[in-house]
């Protein structure tokens, strides 16, 4: 839904207004600098989609840059994992770099500072120096070491370098200006002394510079052009400039800093401090826990790059922070597993039921479709016995009125219930029923077209093969757990965010590889976790089918409800940040809402005012982004008369939305083909024409 000047985000605007001033795009150049002190979260995933996306935007390098100017919390684990969850995303970087591999011309630098009066030893505690700094609204007062003589100051930064001083005893900073309304202009330090063994240099340094004066130079010795940083460096980037007036050449690109809003995800934290402290206290097994909102959590979970990058380009670049609901993150990831993820049966309650009439020792091999998102369909063969297990569920869902009901078994027959077997505790141990030997599903036969109330799973006793099966929820009960000033984010921790179950899934998964992903049908999606074996599958629950978001139906009319006011303002304003946040919300609200009648009402009311954009525009949002309403339960004339309204609008933004809608859809896809191929031929607006490159059209 994007306008054509909406597909320039504020990064981007800045690149292009550099390019307008005189810069090369030979000299563009991004980087994606991690600290190595703990593994990458779903915050770090947009920051490395930004900058690896800019690069192939513009053509332009991106290197992986490693902030490692901390050996006390780095450790070569974290490297490993980092450059692993890159790739993984699917990006390569240009080169491989390393803040320490400037050590040396960092200090050579630093001793050139000294030389000019620029940088001075400071012998103070931290305290001291606490107390010194002054306050936001009260200047600093200068250290009495602030006036140290260069030779001074030579000798001792030398000494410290060569490891005479414990941690603490000196520290360098700048010389810059302890008035300064920017407290971290106020003579920032430099560098500390730490005796600490470092991952890729060892024993070799007893002293390791700060972020601030690492990150700039770095930036500057790799010839980046743009440093994109999260919001809360803003204050550094005077700092950042003033460290560069210091040492910068104009004949070389000087590298710019400019700052972009955390993303922030409901009910995660992404604090790598309190990730580590849930591994710690184990209140996790792990960085990549699939609980976790690690980029590795994610992977093991079953989340898809593609679904992460699509995430990351939902909810956009903006300069406000503000909360993404997880759920969006969730229909992004369901969104592309239901394209590629093969269906198959699994029963993770299992009750065992036979089918008295069916032939002792028979079995059959019958045909289950693998996708029905594929282009070209294919099948699979699923074993069917006289003695099968369902859903216990399934059963329960008839209460004491069961007798003589029929339910279709998947790819299989109709089957009858008969009666029930209950052990000496009153729990139902073996459900009896006949089939109906004609109704077999794709024989084209009377009886096999036969309506029955249900449709429900299975999986053949004999076949079967048992799984582990993870099921997960929430690790926070809290939408945003470490935001409360007066409470540990621990307090929120969900105690029943994992629960684990023994269920049987179907033969064909018996040679299933970790990373393999399935949507167990009327379940969701699951994947095979790392802990199976050759004697055990175990499977992490990804998703779930629909939305597990428990909105009552009240709140979700209200929901609804806000959306045209919300698309009344989008269209008003030229704010392109506003605009997007406008589109998150749309997406997400919509994605979230379970309620078909409450989205069908909604669809047909928008209907009625035909001629209204904002109308169109919501019906079209409906029919891309519900994760609920199924569109083959809309009536194709209805279908038709949405197509034929918005390809005439004169808003090019329901135009493309409507591209969208009706192209990512098979059932709309298969029968609104010829008229999409029509509406390409006859459109010249850009915007459109991009949405039918991006479903390659």
């Amino acid at each position: 839904m994007s306008t054509k000047e909406k597909s320039l985000n504020f990064i981007e605007q800045i690149i292009e207004e550099d390019l307008k001033n005189g810069l090369s795009q030979a000299k563009l150049r991004f980087r994606f600098p991690p600290e190595p002190n703990g593994y990458l979260h779903v915050g770090h995933a947009s920051a490395i989609c930004l900058n690896f996306g800019l690069g192939i935007d513009y053509q332009s390098p991106v290197n992986l840059r490693f902030d490692d100017t901390n050996p006390a919390k780095e450790e070569q684990e974290y490297v490993d994992a980092i450059k692993r969850d890159v790739e993984w995303l699917g990006y390569k970087w240009a080169e491989e770099r390393y803040a320490s591999d400037y050590f040396q011309e960092l200090f050579d630098w630093t001793i050139e500072l000294i030389k000019k009066g620029k940088a001075y030893v400071d012998s103070q505690t931290s305290e001291e120096m606490a107390l010194q700094k002054g306050t936001p609204t009260q200047p600093g007062v200068d250290s009495p070491f602030r006036n140290r003589s260069v030779e001074e100051n030579l000798d001792l930064f030398l000494r410290m370098k060569n490891g005479e001083f414990e941690k603490g005893a000196h520290i360098l900073r700048a010389k810059i200006d302890m008035a300064s309304t920017n407290m971290l202009m106020r003579d920032p330090i430099m560098y500390r002394i730490l005796h600490e063994y470092h991952h890729r240099t060892a024993d070799k340094w007893c002293i390791y510079p700060m972020y601030d004066w690492a990150h700039g130079e770095s930036d500057y010795l790799e010839q980046i052009s743009h440093s994109f940083c999260t919001l809360e460096f803003l204050p550094h980037r005077e700092l950042y400039d003033w460290f560069l007036d210091q040492i910068y050449d104009s004949n070389k690109v000087r590298p710019k800093q400019r700052e972009f809003a955390r993303r922030n995800l409901s009910h995660t934290v992404v604090s790598k401090r309190k990730l580590l402290q849930l591994v710690e206290e184990k209140l996790v097994t792990s960085w990549d826990d699939p609980r976790m909102s690690t980029i590795s959590g994610m992977r093991r979970r079953g989340y898809t790059p593609t679904a992460i990058r699509n995430f990351a380009e939902t909810i956009g670049i903006a300069k406000r922070e503000n909360l993404i609901d997880v759920s969006l993150l969730e229909f992004c990831v369901r969104e592309d597993l239901n394209k590629i993820a093969p269906r198959v049966m699994a029963v993770l309650d299992p009750v065992k039921l036979v089918i008295t009439n069916y032939p002792d020792g028979n079995e059959e091999w019958l045909d289950a479709e693998n996708n029905p998102e594929e282009e070209v369909m294919t099948f699979r063969k699923v074993p069917f016995s006289k003695e099968i297990y369902i859903e216990r569920d399934d059963f329960l869902g008839f209460n004491e009125d069961f007798v003589g009901k029929e339910v279709r078994l998947k790819n299989a027959y109709i089957i009858k219930f008969e009666s029930i077997v209950k052990d000496a505790n009153g729990t139902i141990t073996e459900i009896i029923t006949s089939y109906d030997t004609d109704s077999k599903s794709g024989s084209g036969s009377e009886a096999s077209n036969r309506k029955v109330s249900k449709t429900i799973h299975w999986v053949s006793l004999i076949h079967a093969v048992k799984a582990e099966i993870r099921l997960y929820d929430r690790l926070f009960l809290e939408e945003s757990p470490d935001t409360h000033k007066d409470k540990n984010f621990l307090e929120f921790v969900n105690p029943n965010s994992l629960k684990t179950v023994i269920g049987v899934v179907e033969n064909s998964l018996k040679e299933a590889n970790e990373g393999d992903k399935f949507q167990f049908q009327r379940t969701g999606y699951f994947c095979v976790d790392r802990d199976s074996t050759a004697d055990k599958l175990v499977f992490n629950k990804t998703v779930d089918l629909k939305v597990t978001v428990k909105n009552n139906d009240k709140k979700e009319e209200n929901l609804l409800n806000s959306i045209p006011k919300n698309i009344n303002s989008f269209f008003k304003t030229n704010d392109l940040e506003k605009r997007q946040e406008f589109e998150v919300t749309f997406k997400s609200t919509i994605s979230i809402i379970e309620n078909t009648d409450l989205l069908l009402n909604s669809f047909n009311k928008s209907l009625s005012n035909i001629n209204d954009k904002n109308s169109l525009l919501f019906a079209n949002l409906i029919i891309e982004h519900s994760n609920s309403l199924d569109v083959e339960t809309i009536e194709i004339d209805k279908l038709q008369k949405l197509f034929n309204f918005s390809g005439a609008s004169q808003s090019n933004i329901v135009r493309s939305e409507m591209v969208k809608a009706f192209g990512s859809k098979k059932y709309l896809l298969d029968h609104f083909r010829e008229k999409l191929s029509d509406l390409k031929e006859n459109e010249n607006d850009e915007m459109v024409l991009n949405s039918f490159e991006l479903l390659k059209m």
